[in-house]
């Protein structure tokens, strides 16, 4: 995969980032087995380097416009936009059924192999290393994020500052279908309202239905902006 710019010292990181926990991982077994563990800590290394890339690149933006394009930068259909870039479906490693079903043009897929990558790549070559990847092909999309989207937890996080409120929190309830194809409930509570439940393929999706029906229960004028 020279599209990526990283030639890796350790390929057991790179082939770890590639399976996918549907596949029959026969050769190994454990917490390295699939992509999980990868994906949670590219995920936070991706949020380190677009925060740097977003504060250097608009000195004049405040706290909310910094985050709203941080959320549209790290999004997972963003994640799963550079994975077809670089043709990363083609290389995972998916069970028969996940395989059959299309897995390797899913967007859910797609996005975490990418978060994968950068971890395994961060764990090979460090910081700079991904920070390299990261800015080589995130860049087109850090100048594309013009108009500033709202996503419906920003949106539901400014709508309780507004209102001196504490925080949205954002809690499991239930997990339901196969490891391969999980699907979230997630309830959003905020003190003085009755929580509301979303459901999604991912947390992070399951978490932006719940909070854009909270808006919409509560304040339907806004959800509507």
């Amino acid at each position: 995969m020279a599209l990526i710019g990283h030639d890796f010292s350790d390929d057991t990181l790179l082939r770890t980032a590639l399976v996918h926990a549907s596949f029959d991982a026969r050769a190994g077994t454990g917490p390295m087995a699939n992509n999980e563990r990868l994906e949670f800590l590219g995920d936070r290394v991706l949020g380190l380097v677009i925060s740097e890339l977003l504060f250097a690149a608009y000195p004049q933006s405040d706290e909310g416009d910094l985050a709203r394009r941080f959320n549209a930068l790290v999004r997972k259909e963003t994640c799963a936009r550079v994975a077809r870039e670089i043709n990363l479906g083609k290389y995972l490693f998916l069970g028969e059924g996940e395989d059959r079903a299309g897995g390797r043009g899913k967007m859910a897929v797609l996005g975490n192999a990418c978060e994968a990558l950068i971890a395994a790549i961060y764990l090979d070559g460090g910081l700079a290393a991904a920070r390299r990847f990261i800015e080589r092909f995130w860049r087109p999309h850090l100048r594309s994020v013009k108009s500033v989207p709202r996503d419906a937890k920003t949106a539901l996080q400014e709508w309780a500052q507004s209102r001196r409120l504490a925080r949205p929190s954002y809690r499991v309830t239930a997990r339901s279908g196969p490891e391969h194809a999980p699907v979230f409930t997630i309830s959003v509570e905020i003190e003085g309202y009755d929580a509301v439940r979303g459901e999604g393929t991912s947390k992070q999706a399951a978490e932006q239905v719940a909070a854009k029906r909270f808006l919409k229960r509560n304040d339907p004028a806004r959800e509507r902006k």
